[in-house]
């Protein structure tokens, strides 16, 4: 993966350290449209939706000076669905080269001369989803024929322009728990990068793509028959959780010598214990990181509905970060965020940031 340049690194590092101090979030996800070109089943954005109250440009200036955040995902929905895409990165960039600024794209829409303008623009690192390494489950899974064959035309060619910025993101599901590193051995095929995230059952309310026990479903929902529940609803996770520890110790050995798994050690510890656990508690969203949705809101995340004005995260921690029990998340923000300063310091200083100069 790309590193960051030494002077960029230096801003993120100094204004993610102020950020922290002062409460103010590190990563800020504007969720620039809910309509999307997918129907996703792990996913509660699908399809078209009314675009007319979503924020113009120029609104994510002024969202910028408020919260100024270290690290944007510019998300959806499908932002490639705006026409006006590369406008708003412009007012999310400023001269400085901050935030770092990811767009989480299904790419559905990415062409190579589109892929270049956003680069001009200011995106930093093109986050880009694969569920599964062969067209016939991806494409099902998504809802969008052709979807897979399209990425395995566009992805390669942006990659052979060797900037080094596309990673593929791995949302683990009940379903997909054996593909894991054949989704790696994919990015590494098409030349890019690829990280892992865990899914949700808080998006959905389907369980049934989550890796549980029935001691987990037990304690959480109490004796499943007595309610009235289906058995099959909540079937048996034992041999799920036993090949979900296979393919993950077998990512873990292959990052040993490889430079495309951008995942690292720690994160794919705290996502193995979510999923043996049913959960992860101590969630500090609204704080350390928050959503920003379409039309403006501040939210905690994208599964916390509680809205909130521009000047209101003082009020969101007080409310919701310093009250929240929710423990129903692992996603890739808060794997990244849930760590101490420390770590956390030290991981990015590691792993992403280069002390060369911009020129070299």
């Amino acid at each position: 993966m790309r590193k960051v340049p030494f002077g960029e690194s230096l801003r993120i590092i100094a204004q993610g350290s102020m950020n922290w101090r002062a409460g103010r979030p590190i990563v800020v996800s504007f969720e620039v449209t809910d309509s999307c070109t997918c129907y996703c089943r792990h996913c509660d954005h699908g399809g078209p939706r009314d675009m007319s109250k979503d924020m113009k440009p120029a609104d994510y200036k002024r969202y910028m000076e408020v919260l100024r955040p270290v690290v944007v995902q510019v998300s959806g929905g499908e932002p490639l669905l705006r026409d006006d895409l590369e406008d708003v990165v412009k007012n999310i960039k400023s001269s400085s080269g901050l935030p770092y600024l990811i767009l989480v794209s299904n790419w559905s829409e990415m062409t190579v001369d589109r892929y270049k303008r956003l680069r001009d623009v200011g995106v930093d690192e093109f986050c880009v989803s694969l569920d599964f390494p062969d067209a016939q489950r991806h494409d099902d899974f998504r809802g969008l024929p052709g979807h897979f064959d399209h990425l395995g035309k566009v992805i390669p060619a942006a990659a052979k322009l060797g900037f080094d910025d596309i990673v593929m993101n791995n949302c683990i599901t009940a379903w997909n728990i054996g593909d894991i590193n054949a989704n790696a051995s994919k990015a590494e095929e098409w030349g890019v990068n690829i990280n892992f995230s865990a899914y949700s059952p808080w998006r959905t309310a389907c369980r049934a793509d989550f890796h549980e026990t029935p001691e987990t479903l037990v304690r959480r929902w109490g004796d499943v028959p007595r309610r009235g529940v289906a058995r099959e609803y909540f079937p048996d996770r034992r041999e799920q959780l036993e090949l979900l520890d296979r393919e993950l110790a077998r990512l873990k050995e292959r990052m040993n010598s490889s430079h495309w798994i951008t995942t690292n050690n720690t994160t794919l510890d705290a996502t193995r214990e979510y999923f043996h656990r049913g959960g992860t508690p101590n969630c500090k969203a609204g704080l350390r990181w928050l959503v920003v949705t379409s039309d403006g809101a501040l939210q905690p995340c994208s599964m916390q509905f509680k809205r909130y004005g521009l000047h209101e995260q003082e009020k969101m921690v007080k409310e919701f970060t310093e009250r929240n029990t929710c423990d129903q998340c692992y996603v890739s923000i808060r794997s990244y965020l849930d760590k101490s300063y420390t770590q956390l310091l030290t991981e990015n200083v590691a792993e992403f940031f280069s002390f060369k100069s911009k020129a070299a």
